[in-house]
């Protein structure tokens, strides 16, 4: 099955769930009234809100691209995630404020025991799903799906401060309790939506995942060949779970068309090999200058003007630069 098919069956279920776990919470508020099981159903709202965008935007962002998106459609995680984010935020900002009034104007509370069962019953619903979407969003490589996990699983951690607090006040009678910890699970809720939300504007702008570039660079590093002299311009960027390579490879200067397009597939099929078959290259190829000699390992290049001295290991710091290695360490003698 391919991998968006997969992304959005699960998105569908997570969709699916968040309406019915929404009912389950306002059948609790209905029979004991509630107003704290009533803030966690408003949270439940920002779930099946945020599960239908996602899915829509799964949908879209599997589409293949077209000329109005050649980089394809990708980006729509991001946006859907981004939403996500700030939903969970105002969520908090709610609970918040329902916390606060409950504290100023106490409420009777009637079928205290149903109610603690149900709300019991929806956030272990809650954590075993949300484990599982954030688990396959890491996996699948999928925005919407991971910030849909961590959106469940902060519900769940909200709904644990409901239960005590519900327990606290059926065993002290204290109905001040319930606010306080909802208050604790509030600002829990709002760091987790400052997170999810964080992260899809650094996808929206482009920003450098230099955890994913590390991982390239080290794997690019650990299996170069003599021939790619170097490797710099470097750019990763993750689309969705279409991962975009862009850069330049320095070759010796007399290879022919063929034997660039030869090195270039070579370097494709490393990385694919890696990490997986939705890759894009933007591979531009440079041919070296008499000041690598110094820094080139091809030992039996008939080209060698100077003497090999040490090859440049590829990192974070050299890779990314527009720069062919060698031009600042090394220069030509006179």
């Amino acid at each position: 099955m391919k991998q968006e098919n997969i992304t959005i069956r699960i998105q569908y279920k997570i969709a699916f769930l968040s309406v019915v776990l929404f009912l389950g919470k306002l059948l609790a508020y209905y029979l004991t009234h509630s107003v704290t099981i009533l803030t966690d159903a408003l949270e439940s709202i920002a779930n099946v809100v945020s599960g239908f965008i996602g899915l829509y935007s799964i949908i879209l962002a599997a589409k293949p691209r077209d000329r109005d998106h050649p980089y394809g459609h990708g980006k729509a995680e991001y946006v859907s995630a981004a939403v996500e984010g700030a939903l969970i935020s105002i969520a908090g900002l709610l609970i918040i404020y329902q916390a606060v009034h409950q504290l100023l104007e106490v409420h009777q509370l009637h079928k205290l025991d149903i109610g603690v069962m149900l709300v019991c019953m929806t956030g272990f619903v809650n954590y075993l799903m949300g484990r599982y979407a954030l688990k396959a969003g890491v996996k699948h490589k999928s925005a919407v799906v991971e910030a849909a996990g961590n959106h469940l699983m902060s519900d769940a951690y909200a709904t644990i401060g409901i239960v005590i607090g519900l327990l606290l006040i059926i065993w002290t009678k204290w109905l001040w309790l319930d606010s306080v910890i909802a208050l604790i699970f509030a600002g829990i809720i709002i760091v987790t939506g400052y997170k999810v939300l964080r992260k899809s504007l650094a996808g929206i702008m482009d920003e450098a995942d230099e955890k994913l570039l590390k991982e390239v660079i080290d794997f690019l590093q650990l299996h170069r060949k003599p021939q790619w002299v170097d490797l710099h311009n470097l750019r990763v960027i993750q689309y969705g779970d279409v991962m975009h390579v862009d850069t330049h490879m320095t070759i010796p200067w007399y290879y022919l068309v063929a034997d660039a397009e030869k090195e270039i597939h070579e370097l494709e099929t490393l990385i694919r090999s890696h990490f997986g078959d939705k890759v894009e290259f933007f591979i531009h190829i440079d041919g070296c200058m008499p000041y690598q000699c110094h820094l080139c390992s091809l030992i039996e290049c008939p080209e060698r003007k100077f003497e090999f001295k040490e090859q440049v290991a590829w990192n974070f710091e050299n890779v990314w630069l527009n720069e062919k290695h060698g031009k600042i360490d090394y220069s030509v003698p006179s």
